[in-house]
């Protein structure tokens, strides 16, 4: 497999100096003092690593996609909420305590019309439905959140169940960038082709770092951290994820119509012609990265007609995978 180029124009970013950053508009964060060093890699970033070129802001700050006009800094995420539609394997609530998630996630572009979005994401959870804690990181197509129909790499937060806290990636206080290579909104200049050869995939990783107890984003593919969820914005991630999801969702238009998921097919053994997800992790309560386990997952897929989901198990060359996807259509709401 290939690993997504992340291709970008720095026009579309501001840098913008590391302390002025939105993060710290945030009444929570008015003193909080930007971690630099974490617990798996004490010697980072911050400092004067990268070359100066025109894929990097200049030292001492950092890229915020800039919101372009007609956008929307809106989410629509929740199960309740009429029009979503998920196809996702989660973890069963069983008390488990969850210290992060990775995978190997395969980028599509999809066509989506501007009242939908299609995404492939990874969740990691905690709390009661109306105080809900929700970190979300993954690919999205999402006209009205970006004005156009390119696959982006996305995050969102919310810290009570989507009601006052929480947006899209740096459109509100709370998400601290930390690297200086645009990355958060980032429009991925590659993607798999439908029974090609190769798969052009990402592998984000979200970790709670065991010395701050913040949420920290890592890239692999430039090896580095983007920047972290501070432990203040939380009420019950602070003590570990309850549930971590992986998959997919997507919004029904006012027609009742529903945008493809995935690659827009459904899932075959073939991960060439399937959206898919391998070597699906988690960081179990001991801040150990191990493979989900069957026992402790649940398949849920809203809409048969439109999305499904094939779980394929643990082999020893994909680890534990999975794929989904579908057409979509008239799904139901």
């Amino acid at each position: 497999m290939v690993e997504g180029n992340v291709g970008s124009i720095l026009q579309e970013f501001d840098c913008v100096d590391i302390y002025k950053q939105p993060a710290f508009q945030h009444p929570l964060l008015k003193n909080h003092k930007i971690q630099e060093n974490f617990n798996f890699n004490k010697s980072h970033i911050i400092k004067n690593k990268y070359k100066e070129n025109v894929l990097s802001c200049p030292q001492g700050t950092v890229p915020v996609l800039k919101q372009k006009n007609g956008t929307e800094s809106i989410h629509l995420n929740t199960v309740e909420y009429p029009g979503q539609h998920f196809a996702t394997i989660e973890t069963v609530l069983d008390g488990s305590i969850y210290r992060g998630a990775e995978s190997m996630i395969s980028i599509h572009n999809v066509t989506v019309q501007n009242n939908q979005y299609s995404k492939s994401q990874i969740w990691l959870e905690n709390g009661p439905r109306g105080e809900l804690n929700s970190i979300q990181f993954g690919w999205a197509v999402h006209p009205r959140l970006y004005g156009d129909t390119l696959t982006r790499l996305t995050i969102y937060w919310t810290a009570d169940g989507y009601k006052k806290t929480g947006c899209y990636n740096t459109n509100c206080p709370g998400f601290v960038i930390i690297s200086r290579v645009p990355q958060i909104g980032i429009a991925f200049n590659e993607s798999s082709i439908y029974g090609g050869k190769g798969s052009v995939v990402i592998r984000p990783q979200l970790f709670q770092d065991g010395f701050s107890g913040n949420w920290v984003l890592k890239d692999t593919v430039m090896n580095e951290i983007v920047g972290y969820w501070p432990k203040e914005l939380f009420t019950h991630l602070n003590k570990g994820a309850s549930l971590v999801r992986f998959g997919g969702n997507t919004f029904t238009s006012p027609d009742g119509i529903s945008p493809p998921m995935g690659n827009g097919h459904f899932p075959v053994i073939s991960y060439f012609k399937s959206s898919h997800y391998v070597h699906v992790k988690v960081k179990n309560s001991n801040y150990q990265l191990v493979d989900i386990e069957s026992r402790k997952a649940r398949i849920y897929a809203d809409s048969y007609q439109c999305y499904r989901l094939s779980y394929w198990g643990y082999f020893k060359s994909t680890g534990v995978s999975f794929s989904f996807g579908g057409p979509g259509g008239k799904c139901g709401i």
